[in-house]
């Protein structure tokens, strides 16, 4: 918590271009959409998004991918409710691994309210650092009566001196018995405004 916070407090702007794809099988149809966004951070809490591009169906990028920024941007102005902290969180400690990027602690994560922007699983966390390197979870609350399952995969970088996300993917089974998997990739991070 204390590194984050220290890393938090120095991050005071950045940029990156992120592309987003889902693909839906089942019904009624299938569908795929996919929308080159560039987003911009600006501390304490900032997200805004430019969209560059859109392809595909129009209801996958009203309805999930317009709607996935926008919650996004909700959960950047009210941090403290979304915090990787006890205060959201019990922690265990159930391991550690050694990989190509080092040493990492493995944690598993219970959320203490059923909140749709927290999550239970499994966290990596930096043996040096201290930072999340990785996450394997599901939501604390699934967002919808249709969705019956859904898996959570995030993957961080280091830039500079901050850990910031890589890719993002998530798989999602619905009542119906549709699937629907969503990622995004985030790429040419520029770091600026560092205190």
């Amino acid at each position: 918590m204390r590194r984050n916070e220290e890393r938090a407090a120095h991050l005071q702007h950045y940029t990156c271009g992120r592309r987003y794809r889902i693909e839906y099988h089942g019904f009624p149809s299938s569908r795929e959409a996919s929308m080159k966004v560039a987003m911009t951070y600006d501390a304490p809490g900032k997200k805004s998004f430019k969209v560059l591009s859109e392809t595909g169906s129009k209801l996958l990028i009203d309805r999930v991918l317009s709607r996935l920024m926008e919650s996004e941007r909700e959960a950047a102005l009210d941090a403290e409710r979304t915090a990787l902290t006890p205060a959201n969180y019990n922690f265990e400690l159930q391991g550690m691994e050694s990989g190509a990027r080092g040493s990492e602690y493995i944690l598993g994560v219970q959320p203490r309210v059923d909140s749709k922007f927290l999550y239970r699983g499994k966290i990596w966390v930096d043996a040096v650092d201290f930072a999340v390197t990785r996450i394997e979870a599901e939501p604390a609350r699934d967002p919808s009566f249709w969705i019956r399952k859904t898996e959570i995969h995030h993957q961080y970088l280091k830039v500079g001196e901050f850990w910031l996300p890589e890719q993002n993917r998530t798989e999602t089974r619905t009542r119906l018995g549709g699937t629907a998997d969503l990622t995004i990739d985030y790429f040419d991070y520029k770091v600026a405004g560092v205190r």
